[in-house]
């Protein structure tokens, strides 16, 4: 049985926007504003509201991905472009990685912060729906999303999609935040996430609202178990996870038979 985020309310096809309820065809806008909002400081604010620790749970998912020169990678919701600037390094001029995400704010952003730092012929950017991928059967040797998951719509059909562009023995990772398995922390965290989060974005970037929907898109998001039987349903094998900071953060990889 999958896992969806839709609901019928009304015969009108329903999904969830944070906590909000919203018609399915305008989750994507509102994802798109959130995300326009946010692009130009999103580096920073990534720092600040992680106090630095987000580039720990990015090294660790470069390590784990086994990523190999020679090889082709694609980065989903890959923002401003942190893993692929690891990526292209590992591929090396003989690879290729694949810079991909919904929002043009943020790819155009990823695009003009890697060019400055040197990154040359090995990356493209795409602009692409992870629940319909614009690539060939079969093509990638891995496959990354990292704090994208929980932003789509259908994640059914966009792990799916991953799956279908993954060449046998590919890996799928999954970064994404998850749920805390100590109450203490898990208290913490909400009050962290729900108080202080949404003041630093209107201290930031004047935006409370956004960083509202980003903690509560983090509360809707499947817990570490329902991710990995998703993954499981879209055909992947060995799925398995590895919890960071006591379960705040997940890696979940997936390999394809």
């Amino acid at each position: 049985m999958k896992t969806q985020d839709r609901t019928q309310n009304n015969s009108q096809e329903k999904t969830h926007f944070g906590y909000e309820q919203v018609d399915v065809g305008d989750k994507e806008n509102r994802v798109a504003e959130v995300f326009h909002s946010v692009a130009a400081k999103y580096d920073f604010m990534n720092d600040l509201m992680s106090f630095g620790v987000h580039r720990l749970w990015k090294m660790f998912t470069i390590e784990y991905s086994g990523v190999r020169k020679g090889q082709r990678v694609l980065d989903i919701a890959g923002g401003t472009g942190d893993l692929t600037l690891k990526f292209s390094r590992l591929v090396g001029s003989e690879g290729q990685v694949i810079l991909a995400d919904i929002n043009d704010s943020m790819l155009k952003v990823g695009r003009d912060k890697l060019q400055d730092r040197g990154v040359g012929g090995n990356v493209r950017y795409v602009q692409a729906n992870a629940e319909e991928l614009p690539f060939p059967d079969n093509y990638f040797d891995c496959i990354t999303i990292a704090f994208g998951l929980r932003n789509v719509t259908d994640k059914d059909r966009a792990l799916a999609s991953m799956a279908r562009v993954l060449k046998p023995g590919g890996r799928l990772l999954v970064l994404e935040f998850s749920k805390p398995g100590s109450k203490v922390l898990s208290k913490a965290y909400d009050a962290y996430s729900f108080s202080l989060l949404p003041m630093i974005g209107k201290a930031v970037v004047n935006d409370a609202d956004s960083y509202r929907y980003l903690a509560e898109s983090i509360r809707m998001h499947p817990d570490q178990e329902t991710l990995k039987g998703m993954m499981e349903n879209a055909g992947l094998v060995r799925c398995s996870y590895h919890n960071m900071t006591g379960g705040v953060v997940a890696l979940h990889k997936g390999i394809k038979p």
